[in-house]
């Protein structure tokens, strides 16, 4: 058992799925620090001074003037920055991986188109001949 599982787990895909995987988590954290550190400073600064992640709605009865100051207190609420920051973040990472999905379909092999066949062989004498024929031309078979 231990021998399949190893032939398994060294198999190609499985290999290069693992390599998607690790690629895939370092990718997001650059996407992640693209968002929150060169993205979103520039847009919160054009809505005026805005700091997305810490717009929040407060849902307990209190009045907080921060995002952290009302998770100190364990308050409810409702982190809508946070999730707009995710959401772009979300956007920017799959228009990636369009992009890098596109370029690989454009370099990857495309498939042989079979020709489609213009001629049969005739059953007595082997000869090709045109599909449509009711005869053939060389030994003159009645063909069905």
């Amino acid at each position: 058992m231990l021998k399949e599982f190893k032939e398994f787990a060294m198999r190609g895909n499985v290999v290069d799925l693992a390599v998607g995987v690790i690629i895939g988590a370092a990718f997001g954290k650059i996407v992640s620090s693209l968002v929150e550190d060169v993205i979103m400073p520039p847009i919160g600064r054009l809505l005026g001074h805005v700091d997305f992640s810490g717009l929040f709605i407060n849902l307990s009865g209190k009045s907080y003037e921060t995002l952290s100051d009302a998770k100190l207190h364990n308050a409810a609420t409702l982190n809508y920055g946070i999730f707009l920051n995710t959401v772009i973040n979300f956007l920017i990472v799959a228009f990636c991986v369009f992009l890098v999905v596109k370029q690989v379909n454009r370099f990857a092999a495309k498939p042989a188109t079979v020709p489609v066949p213009t001629t049969k062989d005739c059953p007595q004498c082997a000869m090709p001949i045109p599909l449509a024929a009711k005869r053939c031309g060389h030994c003159t078979t009645q063909l069905a």
